[in-house]
């Protein structure tokens, strides 16, 4: 299964909350597991949940609500602050987001999201808004993210650009790690390495 981003054409899940931290996002309680699996069940658990041993589910909260779905996760400002805990880009990426869009996102974040698989989508304040907007008006508001072109849509054709490191963009496109991208050049590692 390709873990490649090139163009995502979605609904999206609006989470208007400003601030949200790493252990909003997934509780230190649930960081024993070494593997990726398995995080997306309690993302934002505290958010979602009533505190029994049930897990009943909080009405209220967006991700309880059928109406709102998609691999697109809108974020209030400032979204992924706190500790550095990678399990937070990896309980998004589990529960079935491809890409996050806020206006603004904690650095450590914002690279554990590229180094996951996960696309951290940074638009101006005012675009944020009208984003949430359309959403809430129709939840079936299909947004449109090309990596390739750098840019998110709405259907009426309001967009923006966005940026991200050319490096991480060619992994995310290509469906690379670290290792890959070493992999995918070794010709020319070989070729350079002949120079000496």
């Amino acid at each position: 299964m390709s873990k490649a981003i090139q163009y995502i054409k979605s609904s999206a899940v609006p989470l208007a909350a400003e601030n949200v931290d790493t252990d909003q996002i997934i509780p230190a309680r649930f960081l024993k597991a070494t593997s990726r699996d398995g995080f997306g069940k309690n993302l934002f658990r505290d958010w979602r949940y009533f505190n029994d041993d049930e897990g009943q589910p909080k009405s209220d909260f967006i991700l309880n609500n059928p109406v709102f779905k998609g691999k697109i996760l809108l974020a209030g400002k400032n979204f992924g602050c706190g500790s550095s805990r990678e399990h937070a880009a990896w309980s998004i990426k589990d529960y079935g987001f491809d890409v996050v869009v806020s206006s603004f996102f904690a650095d450590i974040f914002k690279n554990n999201a590229l180094n996951n698989f996960l696309l951290p989508v940074q638009v101006s304040d005012a675009f944020l808004q009208t984003l949430f907007a359309a959403v809430q008006a129709n939840p079936q508001t299909e947004i449109e993210v090309d990596l390739e072109k750098q840019s998110i849509a709405l259907p009426g054709g309001e967009q923006e650009t966005f940026d991200i490191n050319s490096y991480k963009k060619t992994c995310l496109l290509n469906g690379y790690d670290d290792l890959d991208f070493l992999l995918s050049i070794k010709p020319e590692i070989e070729a350079f390495e002949k120079t000496f």
